[in-house]
């Protein structure tokens, strides 16, 4: 059974052993909402994906324009990599002083394309953990609305737990029936 289905059987189990051993009167209401449809619907959402797509477009491109760089400076590498074993095995480059320096051009060149290829992955990290900051700052405010919105509507409709129906989650619970102190009581 996946978590948020076990998450959803043990708040109902729970809801109905309240009501079978409290009070025979209380009624337990249990609701749902679909984020996946609310964050299609609202227009503050859907703006703030618009700036999100804006983002990742622009750091792609950079992306692309690294990584072809990258590339270009692999393909000159490779190039004169053989070109330099060309020589060495032609004989055209036989002295020790010679050898060593295309030894040393060669070196460079690796090390060069090596920095240039760390910095890339490093740059691709850093941008997905700048793409994540933003959209918990973007959406920040958005989900409080939501959650709100999803508080005022239960308390209005006396629904007691609202849960997401896209992950299972419990967005809205009613203090009254939260047992986490008498649960660590017990337990203690």
């Amino acid at each position: 059974m996946k978590t948020s289905n076990l998450k959803i059987f043990i708040f109902i189990f729970s809801a109905i052993g309240f009501l079978i051993s409290g009070d025979a009167s209380a009624q337990v209401k249990i609701g749902y909402v679909d984020s996946e449809v609310i964050l299609k619907q609202l227009p503050e959402a859907q703006s703030v994906q618009k700036e999100l797509e804006g983002l990742q477009k622009l750091y792609l491109d950079t992306v692309q324009a690294k990584e072809n760089e990258l590339k270009s400076k692999a393909e000159t590498f490779k190039t004169r990599y053989e070109d330099a074993q060309k020589s060495v095995e032609s004989g055209s480059v036989s002295s020790e002083t010679d050898l060593k320096a295309l030894n040393e051009e060669i070196s460079g060149l690796q090390n060069e394309l090596q920095m240039m290829s760390e910095s890339m992955e490093n740059y691709k990290q850093n941008v997905q953990n700048a793409l994540i900051q933003r959209q918990a700052e973007l959406f920040k405010p958005v989900k409080e609305k939501i959650t709100k919105t999803i508080e005022d509507v239960s308390k209005s409709l006396k629904i007691n737990f609202v849960f997401d129906k896209a992950d299972g989650t419990l967005l809205y619970g009613d203090k009254e029936f939260d047992i986490t102190f008498k649960v660590l009581d017990k337990l203690k």
